[in-house]
């Protein structure tokens, strides 16, 4: 039970960041890891994929209300993202996901400069491509960011929204709510991977599940009341703690 009451709590926690910046994977599967160390790998990240996509449905239905999400940029990216975060995950049998560990540090620390230094970077929104410009570039973003979290995952909803606001101009508050909408699809094709495979612990994600949803939705709040400044702040906080958490791992594996 007390098992339960601790992943539920961190379950939460996780929602309600995921819900407005993403990186809710960076509490919810270290603390699935921690607390069950004798199960597979594969069982983890199944349950973590089934718990967070209760979030982000929440999460989505939340700013699809009171936040106008640019659905002609975020569907094609959602399509596109769907299909290459299968192949990510499918690719992860084929070769180590943890070659790509320096890679995405580099990227993450190039991201937080970046923003630490403009600091009106997505505080406003300004259309900078035409529509077929924008539908271009929103399947390049599905593609490469879905196959990233299909084959690794940490850090796709801070790279989606570093991607909508650098690319298309997007605020922050925007570009959290078109990346919650790709992050579902992604999500959904890992979920349809790990149940076929039995991968799965549904005594476990059910109400992990709840507590997640629970956290998304006070996210999801949190963000449109305080408007992009607050989600600029907490990215560059997640940001920060990505960089912290895949430099860990890499000198732990030298």
């Amino acid at each position: 039970m007390i098992e339960i009451l601790t992943l539920c709590g961190f379950a939460f926690l996780a929602g309600l960041v995921d819900a407005v910046v993403g990186g809710g994977g960076l509490i919810q599967l270290p603390a699935l890891l921690i607390m069950l160390p004798q199960t597979a790998i594969a069982s983890i990240l199944g349950t973590s994929k089934f718990v967070s996509i209760a979030g982000t449905t929440i999460a989505v239905q939340q700013y699809a209300k009171q936040q106008k999400i640019a659905w002609g940029t975020t569907i094609p990216a959602m399509v596109t993202a769907f299909i290459f975060s299968f192949l990510g995950a499918r690719v992860t049998s084929l070769l180590n996901p943890s070659l790509m560990r320096p890679m995405i540090l580099g990227l993450l620390i190039a991201v937080a400069i970046y923003t630490f230094n403009k600091k009106d970077f997505g505080l406003f929104q300004i259309s900078k491509l035409s529509r077929s410009q924008q539908w271009l570039y929103s399947v390049a973003i599905g593609s490469i960011i879905g196959f990233y979290d299909g084959f690794f995952g940490p850090g796709t909803g801070s790279f989606l929204i570093f991607a909508f606001v650098g690319i298309f101009g997007y605020s922050f508050l925007a570009a959290s709510a078109s990346a919650k909408v790709i992050n579902f699809a992604t999500n959904l094709a890992a979920i349809i991977y790990f149940a076929f495979t039995n991968n799965v612990i549904y005594s476990l994600g059910i109400p992990m599940a709840i507590c997640n949803i629970l956290g998304a939705f006070i996210g999801a709040k949190l963000a449109i009341k305080n408007g992009s400044q607050f989600v600029r702040k907490l990215f560059l906080i997640i940001v920060s703690l990505l960089i912290l958490k895949l430099g860990y791992d890499i000198i732990n594996s030298l």
